[in-house]
């Protein structure tokens, strides 16, 4: 029996370094990301106190990372994509932060220490993770007794039609999308991780149409497939997702929280 990773495992990884590559100033620029409530929850719920090291486990262009950077002694910035990783180094020293390292790194084989840090996040990263089990359990193993894992994401839904709908939508726009797991999916993750689990926070999040396409430089024809499924929707899908006329709608959002013991 080998560790060794598939090779459809790495190609969704190679996915993931590439697709963002091309489009890692969008997402420097991105409101979705730059802020919005569920950041601010984030902050609020990781209550630093200026001793904690940090782990941002999928930094994405570093919006957490730096959030969280003012209230921690240091946050180590992790992600598949160099091109990512440079705009967080941008955003950081145009804040003046120095106590944020930015480093590429794989979140399922982590190459830090066991017991190195205090708090480990992830924010709008985890739906790429080809398995999000083997993140979980690297986090598991680099935490301290007692630290916690926080993550925030777009959830899955229970309905079967309407999670058909939202994961095609997510797969088409964004080839790295694995998957958008449901909260009951997540909770029974984290609790086999060995963490105590809890949902800390809900949000809807309302997406642009055109910005959530231009974000992710989505091909016209794509676009219109895009369209397609929404205007094509079922009626109880159409509600449950908020479709409004100019193709925008609205996604279901949570903050996890897992305890090491």
């Amino acid at each position: 029996m080998t560790n060794r990773p598939s090779a459809a495992k790495l190609a969704v990884k190679a996915t993931v370094a590439h697709q963002f590559g091309a489009v890692a100033e969008q997402y420097r620029t991105s409101a979705v990301h730059a802020g919005g409530e569920d950041l601010l929850q984030l902050a609020s719920i990781a209550a630093l106190t200026g001793r904690e090291e940090v782990l941002d486990a999928g930094c994405g262009a570093g919006h957490t990372a730096l959030a969280l950077a003012p209230g921690a002694a240091h946050v180590t910035a992790l992600d598949l994509a160099p091109a990512m990783l440079a705009q967080g180094r941008q955003l950081a020293q145009e804040r003046g932060l120095t106590n944020v390292t930015f480093q590429r790194g794989d979140v399922e084989a982590l190459t830090f220490g066991d017991a190195t840090f205090d708090l480990v996040t992830s924010r709008y990263s985890a739906h790429h993770w080809p398995h999000p089990e083997r993140a979980l359990a690297e986090f598991h193993r680099v935490l301290r007794p007692g630290g916690r894992v926080l993550i925030a994401d777009i959830v899955g839904y229970a309905d079967f039609v309407s999670d058909t709908h939202l994961q095609a939508l997510e797969l088409l726009r964004d080839p790295s999308h694995v998957r958008d797991h449901t909260l009951a999916q997540w909770l029974a993750m984290l609790a086999a991780a060995g963490f105590t689990a809890a949902v800390r926070f809900t949000w809807a999040l309302r997406l642009d149409f055109n910005a959530w396409v231009t974000r992710m430089a989505t091909p016209a024809a794509t676009v219109a497939q895009l369209r397609a499924i929404l205007t094509q929707a079922p009626a109880e899908v159409q509600a449950q997702l908020q479709v409004e006329e100019d193709g925008s709608f609205t996604l279901q959002g949570a903050l996890l929280e897992g305890r090491r013991a």
